[in-house]
């Protein structure tokens, strides 16, 4: 074989490789970004489900309280805002319903009649498992933006991932309200 010959073949198996590692890497991309929607839309169909308790758990608290209107009031409010609102503000808007939602639980205790009340339990039940869910599928889409975030940014896979396009998704972050410790001292006030 003459060094012409092995110089070609050299270099068609490097582009061979070139090319199947841009094709693999592009695919990557992309099923790291559609794992990131999918969470995402996880997430809006989570909040829905609790949206659509809240009614519910907001008529079978103001039969028995009065004075924790402005809750009530303003999760309601953000609850009517989130139907309508893009998929971005409905995650963010979720993370004040959690809070003022575990706020109302607080004030619950002030109320016995209600805490006995089996609509109100079965109610608080649901609407905590939904919480749960919610925060495990906040978990995972962070895990799933990092990873894309990472992969868009990292040598080599940057390259393509400039050349399409990709743009780093949004952690989920905490309101400065939920990173504040619980006092305990407040939680046994009556």
């Amino acid at each position: 074989m003459s060094t012409g010959i092995i110089l070609i073949v050299i270099v068609a198996v490097t582009v061979i490789l070139l090319v199947t590692w841009g094709i693999i890497t592009y695919n990557s991309l992309i099923s790291k970004r559609n794992r990131v929607k999918q969470c995402q839309s996880g997430i809006c169909v989570v909040l829905k489900q609790r949206n659509d308790l809240i009614p519910n758990l907001v008529a079978a608290v103001k039969a028995y309280m009065g004075h924790e209107n402005e809750i009530l009031t303003r999760i309601t409010d953000l609850r009517s805002h989130a139907a309508s609102a893009a998929e971005r503000e409905q995650i963010r808007e979720g993370s004040e319903i959690s809070t003022l939602l575990g706020r109302l639980n607080v004030a619950v205790e002030n109320y016995p009649e209600l805490k006995a009340n089996m609509q109100f339990l079965h109610l608080q039940g649901q609407i905590e498992e939904i919480e749960n869910e919610l925060q495990a599928i906040r978990r995972t889409y962070n895990a799933a933006v990092t990873e894309y975030n990472n992969a868009i940014e990292m040598f080599p896979s940057s390259i393509i991932a400039s050349w399409a396009h990709h743009t780093q998704e949004e952690l989920i972050e905490i309101p400065d309200q939920e990173k504040q410790p619980a006092s305990v001292a407040e939680l046994f006030r009556s």
